[in-house]
């Protein structure tokens, strides 16, 4: 789409361009995070679910009609502006089942954006530019031609209007309070003669979230792997230099892909996250605890991200079968992370705050995936002018970049900088 818009002078600049566009969403939800954290505090997680996927479906529609790179960093900015869902769906998530069970509720999130990885990138592989790959159908100089990239925009806003309307059966959270936890409390409280208020004055009502360590800690550290690879909903920073080193040619280092073959393999990586974020990772989570599990996920990305410059020296069947596998671990081991940096947040905070603080994650996250991208672009760029520099010469400098940015994250989910909130007998029941 970049190459198209006729606006990058080098073909080494195309990764440039494109990640001041995939910056510019972050930017705009930056802006607006926290209000609408609080807004779904004040007027429930609904509403601003069910007027982000509006957005969705009016701001998507608008960009696959861009007809200049600027309008469609414009109509991302205000998609970014304007969908509000990521962080009062967290919320929700951890809402709709007890704190055992909060594992499975925040997976299963993380499953969807799985989904997503299946749905997305096979839908603007196959569909982008319909008049050059299916000309019986869309002929040249038609619509289609005009627009190559609204067919995929128009998919995935259909699909979206379908999400609308499945939202009018999603139940409020918001005031929803089990009467299990407090009976056995209250219960406790009785027996013992002891006043519950008196257990809860170090919990205040309207706590500074800002001053909460557990929460800002995992904020921080939620922060870095947004550079890296882990924030949901846009194209991660990782997958945004993947799919650009994937397509690039063979002579600045990368695999020569087609975008087909780009979408197929995120792709497979998106079914087999959903396979393990619902069966395995519950279960994992329970057995290592989000910290731990977080942290050996960490330190098992960096080796196989610096392996992926060696992986594009493969060709033919192996080149295929070692990219997926080495995609699909990085998906895995990439929403771990993301996911029990999530419950960590979750657990840190009393309901009535859960979407501000939220919100507070989406904005600081957004601020760095502003970064990511356009950094990530001009690094990939930069590389493959420099192909043959006698240190980390072309795409070996881009992972290097990456893995130092995940080894810094991984440094910092050790204690006594990454810390779980301490819960009460009462809260464990």
């Amino acid at each position: 789409m970049i190459r198209d818009f006729n606006i990058a002078e080098r073909e080494e600049d195309i990764s440039a361009y494109a990640g001041y566009l995939g910056s510019a969403f972050m930017f705009g939800r930056s802006l607006t995070s926290l209000v609408w954290g609080v807004v779904a505090d004040r007027y429930g997680r609904k509403p601003v679910v069910i007027f982000g996927v509006i957005s969705v479906i009016i701001f998507n529609i608008l960009f696959g009609l861009s007809t200049s790179f600027w309008m469609a960093v414009a109509t991302r900015f205000f998609l970014g502006c304007l969908n509000g869902s990521l962080g009062p769906m967290k919320a929700y998530c951890s809402e709709i089942f007890r704190e055992e069970k909060q594992g499975l509720g925040l997976s299963t999130l993380s499953a969807a954006w799985g989904i997503g990885l299946i749905i997305g990138p096979p839908l603007g592989g196959y569909l982008a530019q319909p008049a050059v790959k299916y000309p019986h159908l869309f002929p040249k100089d038609s619509f289609w031609d005009k627009f190559p990239y609204f067919l995929p925009s128009l998919s995935i806003s259909a699909f979206a209007f379908v999400v609308l309307i499945a939202c009018i059966w999603l139940p409020e959270t918001l005031h929803n309070h089990p009467l299990s936890n407090a009976s056995i409390d209250d219960a406790e409280a009785l027996e013992t003669g002891n006043n519950r208020n008196d257990a809860d004055k170090s919990i205040q009502k309207d706590e500074n979230l800002f001053l909460n360590w557990p929460l800002m800690s995992s904020i921080t550290v939620y922060c870095i792997f947004s550079l890296y690879d882990v924030a949901y909903e846009e194209v991660p920073f990782l997958f945004k230099v993947f799919s650009l080193w994937a397509v690039s040619p063979r002579r600045l280092g990368g695999l020569n892909f087609t975008t087909d073959t780009v979408g197929d393999v995120l792709g497979i990586s998106g079914i087999g996250l959903i396979v393990y974020q619902l069966s395995l990772y519950p279960s994992l989570e329970r057995v290592f605890g989000p910290i731990r599990f977080s942290c050996i996920s960490g330190v098992l990305s960096i080796p196989l991200v610096q392996s992926y410059p060696f992986i594009a020296m493969l060709s033919g069947m192996t080149l295929y079968v070692v990219i997926n596998i080495a995609s699909l671990l990085k998906n895995v081991l990439g929403m771990t992370i993301v996911t029990c940096l999530f419950i960590l947040q979750n657990r840190a905070v009393e309901q009535h705050q859960r979407g501000a603080a939220n919100g507070i994650s989406m904005t600081a996250m957004s601020i760095f995936k502003a970064i990511g991208p356009a950094g990530g672009g001009a690094v990939l760029a930069w590389s493959q002018k420099r192909m043959h520099a006698s240190f980390l010469p072309g795409t070996h400098m881009v992972f290097f970049v990456l893995n130092v940015a995940g080894g810094l994250g991984v440094l910092l989910m050790f204690t006594p900088f990454l810390r779980q909130k301490k819960t009460t007998p009462s809260e464990h029941k």
